[in-house]
């Protein structure tokens, strides 16, 4: 499927800048991520985030906005989970300290925060605020929100339409794990386990195994991972995106490591610059960025792909035989021994981690330990057979290149040199036209071409600085003699009077419109509104709404029959029963899903008309 371009108009084309934005789970990533071409990062602080376990210090926070803003890259604050009525006044209170270190934007899912004052920090819609129609991003593009983060079950079609009928930033995922509950409305971690996702805890119940049952006891499924979904890759969708009206790219992974950080971020850099290229459209920061690898997603963790419902098509995207990574395909195995066996034209490295599945369909792994005449040994040759399946899971050399891996990314510089009554006039100028500028005494050259050979080489050795000097300038026949030493001054005075300059003039985006207020295009709202504290009921009542219950957190006992996941996702549909897929169901409906862990059961229920699945406390 490809777009016209006429989906955007061209104007709106050229005036919009691309942002390709990347998790960081702390400082040292989130400079990575910087590094290896993110236009801007999100990261969490210790509290209020949806991970909680990838939360850093304001020291730290302070240090990677000072790093970004070098390269004009933004820094994104989440603060998205919902929160109680004596945590409002602590938030505010980091809010306005986010705004006076400079973050760009606050993520939000919990309204009550807008009930608070607030310095004029732009804010971001989470997509725990389930933004899943045109109505609801009009009333948030009204209330004063300069994004919205759209959730991952949104299709090309939806997506024009709502860039068509607004003119709010657009932000959509591109890759990562998916949440197999429409976002903001999963409470199975919480009824299951009493951790909650919309307060950051979600312990991820829909990675574990699961039976299935008809309604007259009959078992259809036992023991599978029938709510864990492929990985998330639009990789292959990014031109359609652009031209229905995306902006933001986005990267899910604030609990992955510096190595998957470093991969994709790279990999997402080069394919979007050579669409933007194409277009000659504008990305959103500065700075070319230079790796020592070749960026690879296929080789870094990952479940199989899938690009989930982008076209509007229903495919069988869960990975119900395995959860933990598949990794890459390498091939079948053509030759076995006792301790050994061969896959014609691979290479494996000493240390790998393979897996495939055995004769259960169960994924098995195991690590290699030495290879010799092409032959692989691995550490267990258990259901290794001719015919079997192959795929690497860990590639050893090439998570040591990433671990030991550099990008840099260098901003280019303009050198000029001219010549006064004073002396010689040195200039240097970035993208922006910030300009440093220094004046040296003249004296005559004893050798007048060396000494502006010299000058210039000596000049441009910008070494581990951020920037790199691609085009000269100079405009004078001769130099004076200069010390080597003197010169490496002149060029560090220049460096470090442009840094002061580029600072100053860095343009931060304050929220210059005020939170209004306007109707709430649902009328009455239940517990899936999230509402947790008094000033999120006072948000929606304002906007004439009528509270009928509050978030499924302050009393999951009172949710007995609750609705514990709403998703796209459909069981029949991956198991071959959707009628709409010729499929054939010969079993009793409702379903029961068995917990056989924990002995919990849940009935699911779906919804063929519009094609939705619900997993509901029985």
């Amino acid at each position: 499927m490809r777009l016209k371009s006429d989906k955007v108009s061209k104007t709106d084309l050229n005036t919009s800048l691309f942002e390709l934005l990347v998790p960081a789970n702390n400082k040292e990533t989130a400079i990575m991520a910087v590094n290896a071409g993110a236009d801007a990062v999100y990261i969490g602080y210790s509290k209020f985030g949806a991970r909680a376990q990838a939360g850093n210090s304001i020291e730290d926070i302070i240090d990677v906005i000072e790093y970004a803003h070098k390269y004009r890259v933004k820094v994104y604050i989440t603060i998205n989970t919902i929160l109680k009525d004596d945590e409002l006044e602590q938030a505010q209170k980091l809010i306005w300290k986010l705004h006076s270190i400079k973050a760009d934007a606050i993520i939000i899912q919990d309204m009550g925060l807008l009930e608070c004052s607030l310095p004029p920090i732009p804010i971001i819609a989470s997509t725990q605020c389930h933004n899943n129609t045109l109505e609801k991003i009009k009333f948030l593009e009204k209330t004063g929100f300069k994004r919205v983060i759209l959730p991952r079950e949104i299709t090309l079609t939806e997506i024009q339409e709502i860039s068509k009928n607004t003119d709010i930033e657009l932000e959509c995922f591109i890759h990562g794990a998916l949440c197999m509950s429409y976002s903001g409305q999963c409470y199975m971690s919480c009824y299951s386990g009493g951790r909650s996702a919309n307060r950051g805890e979600c312990a991820q119940p829909c990675r574990k195994k699961y039976s299935l049952k008809s309604a007259d006891g009959k078992y259809i499924v036992k023991n599978k991972y029938l709510l864990s979904l492929k990985d998330f890759n639009l990789s292959d969708r990014l031109e359609d995106l652009i031209l229905s009206g995306i902006t933001s790219f986005k990267i899910e992974g604030r609990l992955k490591n510096k190595t998957y950080v470093i991969n994709t971020t790279a990999f997402y850099r080069k394919k979007l610059d050579e669409i933007l290229n194409k277009y000659n459209l504008k990305r959103a920061s500065m700075g070319i960025s230079q790796y020592d690898f070749e960026p690879d997603i296929n080789k870094t963790f990952n479940r199989g792909f899938t690009d989930f419902y982008i076209t509007g098509k229903k495919n069988k995207i869960a990975t119900i035989d395995y959860t933990s990574s598949l990794g890459e395909y390498i091939g079948k195995v053509k030759e076995t021994t006792k301790n050994s066996f061969l896959i014609p034209n691979i290479k494996f490295n000493n240390g790998d981690g393979i897996c495939f599945f055995d004769k259960n369909k169960t994924l098995i792994g195991t690590y290699i330990n030495k290879t010799d005449n092409n032959y692989t040994f691995p550490s267990s040759m258990e259901g290794i057979k001719e015919g079997t399946t192959i795929y690497r899971n860990f590639n050893k050399e090439f998570e040591d290149k990433l671990q030991n891996s550099k990008p840099l990314r260098k901003l280019p510089l303009t050198l000029k040199i001219r010549k006064n009554l004073m002396g010689l006039n040195f200039f240097l100028t970035d993208e922006e036209d910030n300009t440093a500028c220094l004046i040296i005494p003249y004296e005559k050259a004893q050798n007048k071409e060396k000494s502006v050979k010299i000058l210039e080489e000596q000049l441009i050795k910008t070494g581990n600085t951020e920037f790199n000097i691609i085009n000269t300038d100079i405009k004078i026949t001769e130099a004076p003699f200069i010390k080597i030493s003197k010169l490496n001054e002149i060029r560090r005075t220049l460096i470090e009077h442009l840094r002061k300059i580029r600072k100053k003039n860095y343009k931060y985006n304050s929220r210059f419109n005020k939170i209004k207020v306007c109707d709430y295009p649902i009328k009455t709202l239940d517990y899936t509104a999230n509402i947790y504290n008094k000033k999120a009921e006072e948000f929606y009542k304002k906007r004439n709404c009528t509270v009928k219950e509050f978030a499924f957190e302050i009393n999951p006992k009172e949710h007995e029959h609750a609705i514990l996941m709403t998703s796209k996702y459909c069981i029949k549909n991956q198991l071959g029963l959707c009628p709409k897929q010729s499929g054939r169901n010969k079993f009793k409906e409702p379903f029961i899903l068995i917990d056989e862990g924990n002995k919990k059961e849940y009935l699911v229920a779906f919804s063929c008309l519009d094609c939705v699945m619900k997993v509901i406390a029985n």
